[in-house]
């Protein structure tokens, strides 16, 4: 599933071809099933009705949600790529891919497409307060990590107050937005401890550690324009090149980049956990 570093690098992408553009037309797959599971908010023809002729102001993101508001009335059409998902601008000649579900026509000529092989993914149109209230987006996202807009005193804080396993802390969304499996266990690595370990037992000198752990495995993930685990790609359709310099991820059985220690699997909060048992205490 794309995370922070790889929903910013579509963001800023898309940012340029979209923000000030009027959506002109909205086509739908014509499945009946595909559209309910994608527009989870409002029905498909309310939603296909209310984002014909509005017009994008901006494109952002929140955790691991592109966010777009729209002209007026507060209302945002919102994305979640989900684990295959692909939002991209297409000159409209170009044969969609397969599996492309949602079409908009932009007053530049230009198309805004999503493609979604696993139909995970999500589209929203609404206010903030409608798509919680049909809670399609969640009532509460933690801080982002990064851009500066968590302290480390914000963070120490966050930490101390709960008593869970630090790797499903970090999963939680309403911990930290936008923190996945990959940069989860990447941060971990980086700051020598160990995904296992409980938040409350961290010390200040860990707890500092794995602050700065977490904004840098997440910026280094945006400079290289994310990871390419599965299928991933920017808006352009290009791979990431983060993938080729994670240190843990992926790459249990495998020696320890530090130590030479060979790397432990193991599942934690449901997901696949990889950590050197040397050098995370």
């Amino acid at each position: 599933m794309p995370e922070l570093p790889e929903v910013e690098t579509i963001v800023r992408d898309l940012r340029p071809q979209l923000a000030g553009r009027r959506i002109e037309s909205v086509q739908l797959t014509r499945d009946p099933a595909i559209r309910r599971r994608l527009v989870r908010y409002p029905n498909p023809t309310k939603f296909v009705r209310n984002l014909r002729g509005r017009t994008i102001r901006s494109v952002e993101r929140r955790g691991k949600y592109l966010v777009m508001p729209l002209d007026h009335d507060g209302e945002r059409l919102v994305v979640h790529l989900g684990m295959t998902g692909h939002l991209r601008v297409w000159e409209p000649e170009e044969t969609p891919v397969k599996h492309t579900h949602f079409r908009a026509l932009l007053d530049s000529g230009l198309e805004l497409r999503y493609d979604d092989p696993r139909q995970f993914g999500r589209l929203l149109l609404g206010t903030q307060d409608e798509l919680v209230a049909g809670r399609a987006f969640p009532a509460r996202l933690g801080p982002e990590p990064i851009h500066g807009d968590l302290t480390e005193a914000e963070f120490d804080s966050i930490v101390t107050s709960r008593r869970r396993p630090i790797k499903s802390a970090l999963l939680d969304q309403s911990f930290l937005a936008g923190v996945g499996n990959i940069y989860a266990d990447e941060a971990c690595f980086r700051a020598g401890i160990r995904p296992s370990r409980w938040t409350h037992r961290l010390t200040a000198r860990e707890r500092r550690a794995l602050y700065s752990a977490i904004q840098e495995v997440l910026e280094n993930g945006i400079a290289a324009r994310g990871s390419s685990i599965i299928n991933y790609v920017d808006a352009f359709g290009v791979r990431g090149g983060n993938q080729e310099k994670l240190l843990v991820y992926g790459r249990s059985g495998e020696p320890c980049v530090k130590c030479g220690t060979p790397l432990q699997g193991a599942r934690l909060a449901g997901r696949g956990t990889v950590y050197c048992r040397k050098c995370q205490r």
